[in-house]
């Protein structure tokens, strides 16, 4: 549909109405063969595959989860929380006294 849509509007450049451009879109499909179909198919399955991982990903961060694919590792993280602060007090900012 990204395609055709840019194909409509250089053939139709006054047609602000995105229902004409869906319904020229559709009809377009319909006359299209199962070859024809075909780069388009595979495109949106892996489109589907993608968004698939990434909502499991997502939902499993929503659910407190750790992330196999995380950015950060294990020590990375615990090394922020240390530097956050536990409250102690180090001997080196006991000898700025």
């Amino acid at each position: 549909m990204e395609d055709f849509r840019k194909q409509y509007k250089e053939k139709h450049p006054t047609n602000k109405s995105v229902a004409a451009v869906g319904k020229a879109g559709g009809d377009e499909w319909k006359s299209m063969s199962k070859e024809d179909k075909a780069p388009f198919v595979a495109v949106a399955e892996e489109r589907k595959v993608e968004y698939e991982r990434k909502m499991k990903a997502y939902n499993k961060k929503l659910a407190g989860q750790e992330d196999e694919e995380s950015d950060k590792s294990k020590s990375e993280v615990n090394d922020e929380e240390d530097e956050e602060g536990s409250g102690e007090v180090s001997e080196e900012d006991e000898d700025d006294d």
